[in-house]
C-alpha cells in the first residue's frame, strides 16, 4: 500500500507474476565549491527535482542491464510495464502479433520517433539492441531473459520479427528492454555507458561518477513534454547521508530506511510514501563449503530463524516474512517452503547431523567450527540490521555468523565462498524472477546465482516453466521449482522489504500510484518511477 503523510492508503493491484533485478550501492559525495547548489530555494518549483538515490548504477546501458524493466527515463522499449503489472505499447504501435505456435512475435514501430542524437528510430536499432544483449562478449544479464530467442530481424524499416526456438510465455515482458541506436552500438556504446542515447522523455545531461546524474527534458520527444524538465539524482549509498541531505534541504526526495521516517512523518513539509514490494532479502549460502554447503546447517537456518521477529527488529515492521522468490500474491506461489520458526527442531537437525556444541556455544564437527562470514554492503543499514538479527538468532542454534560490511567491489569476488545478504525480486513474471537466480547456466554470472547452485532437477523445472504454454503447465512447473528449493535450500528467504520514501510536499502531484515495486528502486523506482507524468501541485 501507499501510505502518505496524511494517512491515506490505496489497495494495490495483485501481481499476476514475478521477475528479477538488482542494484549495487555506492557512496555519494558532497558538491564542491562553485558548483550549482541543489539546495537553492529556486529549486522548489515543479520544473526541477533533486533526488537522493540509494545506489549508483554500474552502467547506464540497457544492453548491460540498466533499467531492466523499462523504466529508465532515457531509453524506451517496445513495450512498457503498467501500474497494474501488465504490458502496453511504447515504441511499438500495438502489442505484438503472436503466431499460433507461439514462436514468432511481430512488432510495428511508431512513426516519427527520434533518438537524442537526432537519428530516427527504425527496425535496425531494435535488431542491433537485442543482438548486443545476446552477444556473449557483452556478458549481459539481460541474456538470461532471452534464452529462447533464436533470431531477430527487420522485416522492413518499421517492422521487427522475433523468432523463438521454443515458446516463452514471459517473452513480452522481456521486450521492455531499452532500445539504443545501432550506430552507437557499432561505435562501442556497450563499453561507453556514460554516453547512452535513447528515445525517452529525458536525455543525459551530466554524469559525475560517484556523485550524480542530471537528466533534462528532450526537446524532440515524440510524446508529451514532462512538467519536470530537470532531474538530478544524487548517488548516496549511505542511509545517514540521505537523511542528512533531505533534512538540510539539499535534496527534495530520498529513499530512506523505516527507522528514519519518524524525523519527517510529523513535518508538513514532507510526505512519506510507502510501497508494497516483491523485493526480498535472503541468505545466499555458497555451495561446496563445509558449513554453508551442509544440508543440516541450511535446514537449521530455514527452520530456526524467526522471520517475523526479524521484520519487526531489522525492518522496523516495514515488510513481511518471505519464504520464496515468488511472492504470495502470484498465481505460481506455493506454500511448500513455509515453516513456523522452531529453534528446538532446528537444534535437533544439527544434533542428528553430528554438529556438537562446544564450550563457547559454537558447534563443531570433525574439527570444523559451525562458523561463517555473512557479507552485506557497507552503508546499507537495512542489510546490516538483517545480518545482525541473523547473527543473534543463529547463535541460539549454536551457529556463529560473522557479519562483514564491505563494498560491492570487495563482495563480488568472495561470493563463491562467503554467505551474502542478497536482495532482488520483481512483481512481473515468475520465469524472470527464478531462472537467472537458480539455473545452472547462470552460476557466477555477475550477480545471477551468486552461490553457484546447480541442480539438474531445478534446470528441468525452470525450462518447463519458461516453455509453459498454459497456466496449468506453468503452475505445475513453478510448484516443482519451489519444491526443489525446499529440498536443496540453496538460499534462506527472510523478508519482503517495504520501500519507504520521503518527498517534499506541495510541489508535485502524480507520484502517488498503487505500484508494487521490484528490488530495483534507485533511479528507476520510488515515487519517481513515473517522473515524466508528474504535474505541478495545485
Amino acid at each position: 500500500m501507499i501510505v502518505g503523510r496524511r494517512g491515506g492508503a490505496r489497495a494495490v493491484a495483485s501481481a499476476a507474476a514475478l521477475g528479477l533485478a538488482l542494484t549495487a550501492c555506492a557512496g555519494g559525495q558532497q558538491e564542491g565549491p562553485g558548483a550549482a547548489s541543489p539546495g537553492a530555494g529556486a529549486r522548489h518549483t515543479p520544473t526541477e527535482v533533486v533526488i537522493a538515490a540509494g545506489s549508483e548504477p554500474d552502467t547506464f546501458d540497457p544492453v548491460l542491464g540498466h533499467a531492466r524493466w523499462g523504466d529508465g527515463k532515457v531509453t524506451e522499449g517496445l513495450l512498457r510495464l503498467t501500474v497494474g503489472l501488465g504490458v502496453e505499447p511504447l515504441l511499438a504501435t500495438d502489442l505484438p502479433q503472436v503466431s499460433d505456435d507461439g514462436l514468432t512475435y511481430t512488432y510495428t514501430l511508431r512513426d516519427g520517433v527520434t533518438f537524442h542524437d537526432g537519428t530516427a528510430l527504425d527496425a535496425a536499432d531494435v535488431v542491433a539492441t537485442y543482438e548486443a544483449a545476446l552477444d556473449p562478449a557483452n556478458a549481459s544479464p539481460v541474456a538470461a531473459d532471452l534464452t529462447a530467442l533464436a533470431s531477430v530481424e527487420a522485416v522492413d524499416a518499421r517492422t521487427v520479427r522475433f523468432t523463438l526456438s521454443h515458446p516463452q510465455s514471459s517473452f513480452p515482458v522481456a521486450t521492455v528492454l531499452g532500445v539504443v541506436p545501432s550506430e552507437r552500438l557499432e561505435e562501442g556504446q556497450v563499453a561507453a555507458s556514460s554516453t547512452v542515447v535513447g528515445t525517452g522523455p529525458y536525455e543525459m545531461d551530466t554524469l559525475r561518477p560517484g556523485d550524480r546524474l542530471v537528466v533534462t527534458a528532450f526537446d524532440g520527444y515524440w510524446g508529451e513534454r514532462p512538467v519536470v524538465e530537470r532531474a538530478t539524482f544524487v548517488f548516496a549509498g549511505d542511509d545517514a547521508a540521505r537523511v542528512a541531505r533531505l533534512a538540510s534541504g539539499e535534496v527534495d526526495a530520498a529513499l530512506l530506511p523505516a527507522t528514519s521516517l519518524e524525523r519527517f512523518a510529523g513535518d508538513d513539509s514532507f510526505e512519506v510514501v510507502r510501497r508494497d514490494t516483491a523485493d526480498f532479502r535472503a541468505l545466499v549460502l555458497p555451495e561446496g563449503r563445509p558449513v554453508t554447503g551442509d544440508p543440516a546447517v541450511r535446514e537449521a537456518l530455514h527452520t530456526g530463524l524467526d522471520r517475523q521477529a526479524l521484520v519487526e527488529g531489522a525492518l522496523a515492521g516495514a515488510g513481511r516474512p518471505a519464504f520464496s522468490p515468488i511472492p504470495p500474491e502470484a498465481p505460481e506461489y506455493s506454500d511448500v517452503l513455509e515453516v513456523e520458526a522452531d529453534t528446538t527442531a532446528a537444534r535437533r537437525v544439527l544434533d542428528e547431523a553430528g554438529w556438537v556444541e562446544g564450550r563457547d556455544g559454537v558447534r563443531v564437527r570433525d574439527g570444523v567450527r559451525a562458523s561463517f562470514a555473512l557479507m552485506y554492503p557497507a552503508g546499507d543499514t537495512l542489510r546490516q540490521n538483517i545480518a545482525l538479527q541473523v547473527q543473534a538468532q543463529a547463535a541460539d542454534l549454536g551457529l556463529e555468523v560473522r557479519p562483514e560490511g564491505l563494498s560491492w567491489e570487495a563482495i563480488e569476488p568472495r561470493m563463491r565462498t562467503h554467505a551474502l545478504v542478497y536482495g532482488t525480486g520483481n512483481p512481473f513474471d515468475a520465469d524472470l524472477s527464478t531462472y537467472p537466480l537458480f539455473h545452472s547456466s547462470r552460476a557466477y554470472v555477475g550477480f545471477d546465482n551468486p552461490g553457484g547452485y546447480r541442480s539438474a532437477q531445478m534446470d528441468d523445472a525452470l525450462e518447463a516453466g519458461r516453455r509453459a504454454a498454459d497456466e496449468g503447465a506453468r503452475a505445475t512447473a513453478y510448484q516443482q521449482v519451489q519444491e526443489q528449493l525446499a529440498q536443496d535450500l540453496p538460499w534462506v528467504f527472510l523478508a519482503y522489504v517495504g520501500h519507504d520514501y520521503v518527498i517534499r510536499a506541495g510541489v508535485w502531484e502524480g507520484y502517488d500510484v498503487p505500484l508494487v515495486e521490484p528490488h530495483e528502486h534507485g533511479l528507476q523506482g520510488g515515487p519517481w518511477w513515473n517522473l515524466p507524468e508528474w504535474t505541478a501541485a495545485d
